[in-house]
């Protein structure tokens, strides 16, 4: 069984128009649902293998601040330019490729591409709002299979529901 994450990053601020993207920090709505999902995870007992992080601010924050209330320690959060301004079918690739041995992975990013590939691997999900989690369960052995079934389990959980 292959579990997959798709945690998009939380609610950001757009306070400081001159701050470069990739610095966009997460507002005080943001810091407070990163922490209550990650609460809801451990509380689900969700203990990942691995958490990679788009290089954004604001995605490595949600990243960071989820780490901390499900035990990950922050150090061995991965950053993964490929996170970061991709596609569907980039990201798909990546997870196509990742290692064998990891079975649940946990991935930070952004919209639209989390949106769209969510949806591509289950038509139920059309949106992802800040700081939700869309959780797929694999019945498979590897990554790679991944691309080519369906999930056999579908979850969806954001901090408003």
């Amino acid at each position: 069984m292959k579990t997959l994450f798709l945690v998009r990053h939380a609610k950001s601020s757009r306070d400081d128009p001159s701050l470069p993207d990739r610095q966009r920090q997460l507002d005080d709505r943001g810091r407070n649902d990163a922490s209550k999902m990650g609460k809801r995870l451990t509380d689900r007992g969700v203990d990942p293998d691995l958490l990679m992080s788009s290089p954004a601010l604001r995605a490595l924050t949600t990243a960071q601040l989820i780490a901390d209330e499900i035990g990950y320690k922050r150090k061995d959060i991965v950053l993964d330019e490929r996170l970061y301004a991709s596609s569907s079918d980039n990201l798909l690739a990546m997870i196509c490729a990742l290692d064998d041995r990891l079975d649940r992975v946990m991935l930070f990013g952004h919209n639209p591409e989390f949106t769209d590939l969510a949806h591509r691997l289950s038509s139920t999900i059309i949106d992802m709002p800040t700081c939700a989690i869309a959780e797929f369960c694999f019945d498979a052995k590897t990554w790679a299979d991944v691309a080519e079934i369906g999930p056999a389990k579908v979850r969806m959980d954001a901090p408003k529901r």
